[in-house]
């Protein structure tokens, strides 16, 4: 086997665009269920409203791309509006139904046929990430040598012996973008949890009604942590976008909430560090598994009558489900965090 290939893809997923798109969405979700308590199961929708208010603005109607950013997170907030208004004064499950209810509107009419012209459809859209993609610094074309890392051909090689991380220069754009901005709300979000309002979220996940008989506007609380984990989640999305140079409505389905909070409770609800240990952690062992799997029924080491190349997606998927299920049993706080984290008022 080669074990090389399978650490060098697993380290290159583990820090990479996809990594980074999964970290950001989380950290929204950590804002909105760890520190408030709110079971918001709709973040894809944070996430295509983003993506798509970009990605419309620029391809469909021709505007600058700052103002299509301007007008992603806009749609992001009214998303949180919509979504929270007529829900957050009611139980915390109504808001689960209200949301997961609100993501598949949302891919619906993206996806709707009847103003594919300007949505694209089921095809999505292209042709807007150019902007984005001018204001990198790194030459496609540069050929750059230092130490152990070059750059040949517009690939970056970083060499480390045991493995190798290889990214093309637009990924290595979008992973440097990413990253400042994971820093970024890390530092933001260290500061709004540490606050007088957000011990504020945290009693309102803890117990609203005691909450509520100190005065506080439980509502207002809310609908601000909404908001703002919305916000991040749309920023997730314009990177996601970027990463693959496309938004297709079918990316964001419930299943891409879902990998949110996986990774939230793999790393560790209400925990500053948390989504981005999950993510990394995530991808890390999905990459190994899938690629582990492949290499072993190329080399033999496992026959193709017992495993085949196209089981091994599915296999991969059931191990890390089985994973998470026995994380839940034995340590639902996940890796970072504290058990009475997920000890959430529901009523």
């Amino acid at each position: 086997m080669d074990w090389h290939f399978v650490f060098s893809q697993a380290l290159t997923q583990a820090i990479g665009p996809t990594m980074v798109v999964y970290a950001l969405g989380a950290i929204g979700l950590n804002l909105q269920f760890g520190y408030t308590g709110l079971l918001n199961f709709g973040q894809a929708a944070f996430a295509a409203v983003g993506a798509y208010g970009l990605a419309l603005s620029v391809a469909s109607f021709g505007l600058p791309f700052w103002w299509g950013i301007v007008i992603g997170l806009g749609a992001a907030v009214v998303l949180a509006l919509l979504m929270g208004i007529p829900t957050l004064r009611l139980r915390a499950d109504y808001l689960a139904i209200v949301t997961i209810a609100a993501a598949e509107i949302v891919r619906r009419l993206f996806r709707a046929t009847v103003w594919s012209d300007t949505t694209g459809g089921s095809d999505g859209l292209r042709e807007f990430s150019d902007p984005f993609f001018a204001m990198s610094p790194f030459p496609p074309d540069a050929t750059w040598t230092f130490g152990f890392v070059s750059m040949e051909s517009g690939r970056l090689y970083v060499d480390f012996g045991l493995f190798d991380l290889q990214y093309s220069s637009r990924d290595l754009w979008v992973m440097t973008v990413g990253w400042a901005l994971i820093a970024v709300f890390l530092v933001i979000l260290g500061l709004l949890v540490h606050s007088p309002w957000g011990r504020v979220l945290k009693g309102i996940r803890e117990d609203e009604e005691a909450v509520r008989s100190l005065g506080k506007n439980v509502f207002s609380y809310k609908m601000q942590a909404l908001v703002i984990g919305g916000l991040i989640g749309a920023v997730a999305g314009f990177v996601f976008a970027f990463s693959r140079a496309n938004v297709q409505p079918d990316t964001f389905s419930t299943d891409f909430t879902f990998y949110f909070y996986v990774v939230l409770i793999l790393g560790g609800a209400a925990r500053l560090f948390g989504p981005v240990l999950g993510a990394a952690l995530f991808w890390f062992l999905y990459n190994v598994l899938a690629q582990g799997l492949s290499q072993a029924i190329t080399s033999g080491a496992i026959s193709a009558e017992t495993l085949s190349q196209t089981q091994v997606g599915p296999l991969v998927f059931f191990l890390l489900g089985l994973g998470m299920v026995l994380l839940l049993i034995f340590r639902p706080q996940g890796i970072l965090g504290n058990r009475r984290e997920l000890m959430l008022d529901v009523r």
